[in-house]
């Protein structure tokens, strides 16, 4: 889906009420959007596509509550980011070949 946005002009609305069993979700990123569908394609039962308007590029869906989850991750440490880097300079990661 093209939509000519930039993506300062994209949105992605996750909401849900305590009382409902399902989350909604509205995207209009592209990786999102992929995932979920894939996701509810293979799990039709936990995830369905609710709404597709192909000419902002967005889409809607329904979860199951319990199958989304964030993920909080703290902050490197100075030392955290130092042991990282010394370790990406031991061993480069090669791209492409074969």
């Amino acid at each position: 889906m093209k939509t000519g946005l930039k993506k300062a002009q994209k949105e992605t609305m996750i909401w849900f009420h305590e009382a409902e069993k399902v989350i909604h979700v509205r995207t209009q990123n592209t990786d999102l959007r992929n995932r979920l569908s894939g996701y509810a394609e293979k799990y039709p039962a936990c995830c369905r596509v609710t709404d597709t308007d192909r000419e902002i590029g967005c889409m809607e869906f329904e979860i199951e509550k319990g199958r989304l989850s964030f993920r909080l991750t703290a902050p490197y440490s100075t030392e955290r980011r130092e042991q990282a880097r010394a370790a990406a300079k031991r061993n480069p990661v090669r791209r492409g070949g074969g």
